[in-house]
C-alpha cells in the first residue's frame, strides 16, 4: 500500500522575475564593495546571531510541523551547532582575513609574496530538508565570513521552516544582500540561469551532478555536500554496550534521515548477536517501549520518502518494522542477514532502518566498503590498531571512532564528502575559504632592479644554478 503524496501546504514560489531582479541588485551591492569591509562582516555575523536567538521559538515550532523533531534535538542537531559556528567566526574573522606572508624563491627576490582572502562574490546556497535550518543558515555564515552576497534556497519540502527562515531573513536583512527564494525544480533552474561566483548545494548525489553541471555553464565554483552509505564496523574487540547506544542513537537522530546517519553494520559473526540485542535494548531505554508515542522520535519527510522506505521493509526483521501511514511513522528496525545484492544495500537507505552484514576478517569488511563508492562518513569500533588499519585502507568524508556523528559537531574539523559524496568542504575556517579566492600576490621594489630576468639573459647560467 503506498500513501497518498499530497503537494506542499501553500508553498510560496518565487517567480523567474522576482529571481533575476534579487540577481541584479546583488550585483550592484557587491559591486558597491560595502560588503569587504571586516567591521561590516563582523556587524552582520552577529546580527545573524541575534536572529537565530529571536526566532528559535519558531524554528523550534517549524521543525515539529514538518519532521516531528523535538525542540532538544533541535537545539543540539540545529541551532547550537549555528551558536557554536557562528561565534568561532566572530571570533578568529580578523586573523583569517589578514594577507599571509609566504616565502619567495630567492630567483625573483627582493621581492615579496602574500596570499590575500577577497570574497568571491555571490552565492547561492540551496539546502536539503532533513536539517532544513542549520543547512541552511551554516553555509550562510561563511558567505558573511568571506564578505559575499548570498541567496538561500531553503528546501519545499519542509515548508514551515522555509517560511521562517524567509521571514527571519527578510526581518534583519535587506534583500540585496542576502535574499530568501521559494520554490522546488522550476526556481532551481531559474536560479541555474544566473553566473553566481559560487554554488552551495547539500542534497543527493544525483541532484548533485545537476547543480555541478548548471555551474560548469558558468564556470562557477561548486561545493557539493552530498550523501551515500556510511558503513559502520563492529570488531570483535569492540565494548558492545556502548557500540550498540551509540549505533542506536546515530540512527534514530532525525529518524535516520540523516546523510552522515550509519547506513549499514558490518560487524564480526562472533558478536552479532549481542550487538544486535544492545542496539534494540538502547532503541528503548531512550524512547521508551512504545516509540510511536516519544516526543523524541521524528518523522519521515513526506510520502515519497514513507513509499520509497517501505519496500525495504520485507527482509528478515530483527526488531521494529512497525508503520503508520498517517503519521509518517517507521519504528527503528533492524534488518537481518542482508546481502549485498539486497535492494537495500543498493541506495542510500535516508530513513530508521539498519541492515546488518557479516564478516569474518576485517579485511572481508574492507574489501566490501573499497569496492563501493567513497562514503561521506565511516565508523568503527573497537580497538586502536583496528581503527589505525580501517583509516588506513579506506577513504571517507570523515570518520568516527567508536562513535557516529559527532565529527560534524566539531568546527575546527573540516566537514565534506569526497568521490560520489561531495567535494568541498566546510565548517570554521573552511566555510570562510569555501566562499573565498585566495588571491596570490608578489609585490617587488622599484628601489632595485636586479638584471637576470631580462634579455639577453647574459646571467643564464647563474639562473640556472639559483633554480637548481
Amino acid at each position: 500500500m503506498n500513501l497518498k503524496v499530497e503537494k506542499n501546504k501553500d508553498m510560496e514560489e518565487t517567480s523567474a522575475k522576482e529571481i533575476a531582479e534579487i540577481y541584479k541588485n546583488q550585483r550592484t551591492f557587491f559591486a558597491s564593495q560595502e560588503t569587504k569591509s571586516i567591521d561590516f562582516r563582523l556587524q552582520q555575523l552577529k546580527k545573524l546571531k541575534k536572529a537565530i536567538l529571536q526566532y528559535e521559538d519558531k524554528v523550534n515550532k517549524a521543525l515539529w510541523e514538518d519532521l516531528h523533531k523535538s525542540k532538544e534535538e533541535a537545539f543540539l542537531t540545529e541551532t547550537s551547532l549555528l551558536i557554536e559556528e557562528l561565534n568561532y567566526h566572530i571570533k578568529s574573522l580578523k586573523k583569517w582575513s589578514q594577507p599571509k606572508k609566504v616565502g619567495t624563491p630567492l630567483q625573483i627576490k627582493p621581492s615579496g609574496s602574500k596570499i590575500y582572502f577577497e570574497p568571491l562574490g555571490i552565492g547561492l546556497i540551496i539546502a536539503p530538508w532533513n536539517y532544513p535550518f542549520q543547512l541552511t543558515i551554516n553555509p550562510l555564515i561563511g558567505a558573511i565570513s568571506a564578505g559575499c552576497c548570498a541567496v538561500l534556497k531553503p528546501s519545499p519540502d519542509t515548508p514551515d521552516v522555509a517560511r521562517v527562515i524567509k521571514e527571519m531573513i527578510s526581518e534583519f536583512f535587506p534583500s540585496e544582500y542576502i535574499s530568501v527564494v521559494q520554490g522546488g525544480k522550476e526556481a532551481n533552474q531559474e536560479l541555474f540561469k544566473f553566473p553566481f561566483d559560487v554554488m552551495f548545494f547539500t542534497g543527493s548525489p544525483g541532484v548533485g551532478k545537476t547543480v555541478m553541471k548548471a555551474a560548469a555553464e558558468h564556470l562557477s565554483r561548486v561545493v557539493l555536500e552530498l550523501g551515500g552509505k556510511s558503513p559502520c564496523i563492529v570488531d570483535k574487540a569492540a565494548n558492545l554496550k556502548i557500540a550498540g547506544k551509540r549505533i542506536a542513537w546515530g540512527k534514530i537522530i532525525n529518524a535516520g534521515q540523516t546523510c552522515i546517519a550509519p547506513d549499514y553494520l558490518l560487524v564480526h559473526k562472533d558478536i552479532k548477536k549481542d550487538l544486535l540485542a544492545e542496539i534494540s535494548k538502547s532503541f528503548e531505554e531512550m524512547l521508551g517501549d512504545n516509540i510511536a508515542n516519544s516526543n523524541h522520535y521524528g518523522r519521515i519527510v513526506n510520502p515519497n520518502a514513507m513509499n520509497r522506505l517501505m519496500k525495504y521493509l520485507d527482509g528478515d526483521i530483527y526488531y521494529g518494522g512497525k508503520v503508520n501511514l498517517e503519521e509518517k511513522y517507521i519504528a527503528p528496525t533492524i534488518l537481518n542477514n542482508v546481502k549485498p545484492e539486497d535492494e537495500i544495500m543498493q541506495e542510500e537507505i535516508f530513513g530508521p532502518i539498519l541492515p546488518v552484514m557479516e564478516f569474518e576478517e576485517i579485511e572481508q569488511a574492507l574489501s566490501y566498503i573499497n569496492k563501493n563508492e567513497k562514503p561521506l562518513a565511516l565508523y568503527y569500533f573497537g580497538k586502536d590498531n583496528g581503527a589505525d588499519q580501517v583509516l588506513r585502507e579506506t577513504s571517507s568524508g570523515g570518520a568516527c571512532i567508536n562513535d557516529t556523528l559527532l565529527h560534524v559537531a566539531n568546527h575546527k574539523l573540516p566537514f565534506g564528502g569526497v568521490g560520489n559524496s561531495g567535494m568541498g568542504k566546510y565548517h570554521g575556517k573552511e566555510s570562510f575559504l569555501a566562499f573565498t579566492h585566495e588571491r596570490g600576490v608578489v609585490n617587488s621594489t622599484t628601489k632595485l632592479d636586479i638584471p637576470l630576468k631580462y634579455p639577453p639573459y647574459k646571467f643564464f647560467g647563474l639562473i640556472k644554478k639559483i633554480v637548481g
